[in-house]
């Protein structure tokens, strides 16, 4: 679903207030040359997730699918110089193209790139002891938002900031008995959302050159 008003509209915010430089420019040109898909964020999505972390505070960042890195350049620059950020990317071929990404973003200090099924590096991390995080990304695989949002808690704070994309699902968040196993994880993530006391949550439709989408934004109340 896409329209060309929306992306003009898109493209006018991206212009006059989110512009990109020579790093995410670059991001997206390396990610394309690698063949990635072209799933990245929109630069005004990438500007909300940034300002987000910076009004949370953020320090301590999590992301669970970093693709090529986009998204990760945009919440690394919110932190301070002692901050870290740990994202998790499941294909070993676009965690390289993240790595260098931030690298020429002049970020891989502070963040990390872990390779592997996510379900399998969050236990790891919390075996670690790295949180609580500040913030929490959830853009990967949408079969397993539900299970993503649960070791988001596990790893979080009062006060954390959870965000869900992609969970409008061009319109079809509302197909009763979907046949499509992301929608079925989606509807799953919103129910599981709903019963659980521990967030505060509300969720948005979105229109652009992303197409028909939303996202969903949580804060961790206890």
């Amino acid at each position: 679903m896409t329209n060309p008003q929306w992306n003009a509209v898109d493209a006018y915010f991206t212009e006059t207030i989110a512009p990109a430089d020579e790093a995410l420019t670059a991001a997206l040109s390396a990610s394309t040359a690698a063949g990635l898909p072209e799933i990245a964020v929109a630069p005004n999505q990438g500007k909300l997730l940034h300002l987000l972390a910076r009004m949370q505070g953020a320090r301590n960042i999590l992301e669970i699918g970093t693709l090529g890195g986009y998204s990760t350049i945009w919440l690394a620059r919110a932190l301070p110089a002692d901050g870290r950020l740990i994202t998790l990317e499941y294909d070993p071929a676009h965690a390289d193209v993240a790595r260098a990404n931030l690298a020429h973003a002049g970020l891989d200090k502070i963040v990390e790139v872990r390779t592997g099924a996510a379900l399998d590096s969050l236990p790891q991390l919390e075996a670690e002891g790295v949180g609580p995080f500040d913030l929490v990304f959830i853009d990967a695989d949408k079969v397993n938002n539900p299970r993503y949002v649960e070791w988001a808690l596990k790893l979080s704070r009062p006060g954390t900031v959870i965000v869900v994309d992609n969970v409008v699902r061009g319109g079809r968040i509302t197909t009763p008995a979907p046949d499509d196993p992301a929608i079925t994880g989606t509807r799953e993530l919103f129910d599981l959302v709903a019963a659980e006391p521990r967030l505060d949550a509300t969720a948005i439709q979105t229109v652009g050159t992303k197409g028909y989408d939303g996202l969903l934004l949580a804060r961790v109340v206890r």
